[in-house]
């Protein structure tokens, strides 16, 4: 079978959560629980690395405002992270070019972030920060139970990604006023701390 699916849904995933998509596939590697998991994604130093960066991501993906932050600085790392995993795990697979499939994983993760970025900037247009931890814990839960779905039964894990992702940009596109307010909202709270930080 072609590996496509699986790429795909590890780049939707990845653009949601990427340190959790390295940890879950080396952690389902290294257990013994999946066979098809690369190499490169099971060494104790990517595992480490992967582990104390998800433990980071997971505090600062629930603070109003610093998540929104958080997803700037990952607008680059996270479609890299995706088309890495998505080459490495073509790497074993005669079917689809490395270069082809770190293009789908790459892409897909990207479209995947930004939809994240976009809607989790609506959700800081809330006044109160349980929103932002509830929708936190839901993408880490979401992007758990696709990536072992994935691992096992890529299809229906694709299709599942593919109608997260469409659902996604609807909502994005939806929620677009609240989005450019939460925007605004995001760059007079950085100004403002850019502002402390400026010795008097």
């Amino acid at each position: 079978m072609s590996a496509l699916p699986l790429i795909f849904t590890a780049g939707w995933a990845s653009g949601i959560n990427a340190y959790a998509v390295v940890l879950l596939f080396g952690l389902l590697g290294v257990t013994g629980l999946a066979d098809d998991v690369p190499a490169g994604l099971q060494r104790t130093d990517v595992l480490i690395a992967a582990g104390v960066l998800f433990l980071i991501e997971a505090v600062a993906d629930k603070i109003p405002y610093f998540d929104s932050f958080w997803d700037a600085i990952h607008t680059v790392i996270r479609p890299a992270a995706g088309a890495v995993v998505a080459a490495l795990l073509a790497g074993s697979d005669g079917s689809l070019p490395q270069l082809a499939a770190a293009a789908v994983g790459g892409t897909t993760a990207l479209v995947s972030h930004l939809v994240k970025a976009g809607l989790r900037m609506g959700v800081n247009t809330s006044p109160e920060p349980a929103s932002n931890i509830v929708v936190s814990v839901a993408e880490d839960i979401g992007v758990a139970s696709v990536i072992t779905l994935a691992v096992f039964h890529p299809v229906p894990a694709a299709i599942i990604a593919a109608v997260l992702l469409v659902l996604g940009v609807l909502l994005a596109v939806f929620a677009a006023k609240r989005i450019r307010r939460s925007w605004r909202r995001l760059r007079t709270w950085w100004e403002t701390r850019r502002g402390r930080a400026l010795p008097s």
